[in-house]
């Protein structure tokens, strides 16, 4: 019995151990079958669409620093999947809480910000009045920029954690009408919900995008 709408986000399955943060590296287990596999449509799927996502990313990175694609890849690879797991029934959502996503917002921004000011410092002060600003609005300026700079990790993780936890309330609202309905309401019902499956996928895909292409454009400010 659900005694809370939010409660199908709970990470806290027992007293000791939440055994829901499991599913989150649940893909170490399907990784080395690719290794031993015969290659399938599927896999050259994934290489094709880890080659495009490599050369949107050099493109904004440019050639400044090396094999910074790889780790963007595998953060988008890494969302993506816990994404889709929270699609599936019974798997807990791990990519919906704040712990999570701040874990990866957080370290990747201080990282960034380390980096620039140290190697970058003119740049990186530069950054903090645009071009073309008149002198009078200068101050103000610094202040609006330097408060956006601030709120990146924030809103990276807000937005991912939000767009999962929207989809998923909405689905779970609609199931839970479900056994008080007539049949021909529930059949509408079921439509709605692989409606709504539908959009979720794709919002799963949107926003590990989202979160691995703003990343990448807060890294290329700082070189």
């Amino acid at each position: 019995m659900m005694t809370n709408l939010f409660s199908s986000f709970d990470p806290s399955t027992s007293f000791y151990l939440s055994l829901n943060w499991l599913s989150t590296f649940m893909g170490l287990l399907f990784i080395p079958c690719m290794f031993w596999l015969v290659p399938s449509r599927m896999n050259f799927l994934w290489i094709k669409i880890c080659l495009i996502l490599h050369k949107e990313f050099k493109t904004l990175l440019g050639n400044k620093i090396k094999g910074m694609t790889l780790m963007f890849i595998s953060l988008f690879s890494m969302i993506l999947f816990n994404n889709f797991l929270g699609l599936f029934p019974y798997i807990f959502t791990s990519s919906s809480h704040l712990v999570l996503t701040l874990t990866l917002a957080l370290p990747l921004w201080i990282s960034f910000m380390i980096y620039g000011w140290i190697n970058n410092t003119i740049h990186m002060f530069a950054h903090l009045v645009p071009q073309g600003t008149p002198p009078i609005l200068m101050p103000f300026m610094v202040c609006i920029e330097t408060i956006s700079n601030i709120i990146r990790p924030g809103t990276l993780a807000v937005r991912l954690a939000a767009n999962m936890i929207a989809g998923h309330l909405l689905m779970t609202l609609l199931g839970n009408t479900g056994p008080s309905m007539s049949l021909m309401l529930l059949n509408i019902l079921i439509m709605i919900q692989l409606l709504l499956l539908i959009l979720e996928s794709a919002v799963a895909i949107i926003q590990s995008y989202v979160f691995a292409i703003l990343s990448t454009l807060y890294s290329s400010e700082v070189n």
